[in-house]
């Protein structure tokens, strides 16, 4: 059974696929302190809950905290005797090619997802990731990773609002009712929400202009259906993206290497 490992700024998500589909998926916070004892006492406990008895043979890593890759392969090693791949080193191979700037590095949550769209729809797309940060990747026609914009967070927006203005408050995201809010918590859900509608709209726009072609927009991230209920932004929205391309990444280095 492969395991895979998708750690972000914020979350990091556990899954295990037997080949066919996700059998169990966990989500705990992103903690660098975290040792990999912690990690499989954890990761086995809940296991046990949902009464998934299988033996991890294979481990694949994404992420974006470079701290916390040295616990998780101490996990391979010591818990399931085996060495992972980790996306964004050199022996851990893409079945896409990347096109960007001598020197540019990557993030491996943008080349994940960059295989997964590829390999669900195609060449020339849009790949929009509501995350920490809020993130565009283009996909040419080849699957190439091409660049991409990146843009403040929804949640982060709101939580440089709150922090930066001693009068307003705290708040969650979603869809106001009007646009014009009528006290200070609508208004800043108004701003929020109709400004990323207005960006997410805007940059797709200039990307398209810009690549000369129509391009498909998929979208991942909590927050991509919360803005898909008002305007058909996005063309698809796959939850598990980036999981898929893990398992698309190993599954190439397995045959491969």
């Amino acid at each position: 059974m492969l395991l895979a490992i998708d750690c972000g700024n914020t979350n990091t998500v556990f899954a295990i696929w037997d080949g066919e589909r996700f059998i169990g998926t966990w989500r705990t916070s992103t903690e660098w302190q975290r040792t990999a004892d912690q990690y499989y006492v954890w990761l086995s406990t809940l296991m046990k809950f949902r009464n998934i008895d299988v033996e991890i043979t294979d481990m694949i890593i994404s992420s974006t905290v470079p701290r916390v890759v040295f616990n998780l392969r101490v996990l391979a090693d010591r818990y399931f005797g085996t060495r992972p791949y980790v996306v964004g080193k050199p022996d851990c191979l893409l079945p896409v090619g990347v096109r960007v700037d001598e020197g540019t590095q990557v993030g491996p949550d943008r080349l994940v997802n960059t295989v997964a769209g590829f390999d669900m729809f195609g060449g020339d797309l849009i790949m929009v990731d509501f995350g920490t940060a809020t993130t565009f990747d283009v996909v040419d026609h080849d699957g190439a990773y091409i660049g991409g914009v990146i843009a403040p967070g929804v949640n982060l927006s709101l939580e440089a609002l709150h922090n930066a203005a001693a009068a307003l408050p705290h708040v969650d995201i979603s869809k106001p009712q009007s646009v014009i809010g009528t006290n200070t918590v609508a208004c800043m859900q108004s701003g929020v929400f109709w400004g990323y509608v207005g960006l997410v709209r805007e940059i797709c726009a200039r990307i398209k202009a810009e690549r000369d072609r129509d391009m498909r927009v998929i979208s991942t991230g909590g927050l991509a259906p919360l803005f898909q209920q008002t305007e058909r932004l996005f063309d698809d929205y796959i939850d598990d993206l980036t999981m898929h391309g893990l398992t698309v990444i190993h599954r190439y280095n397995k045959e491969n290497n």
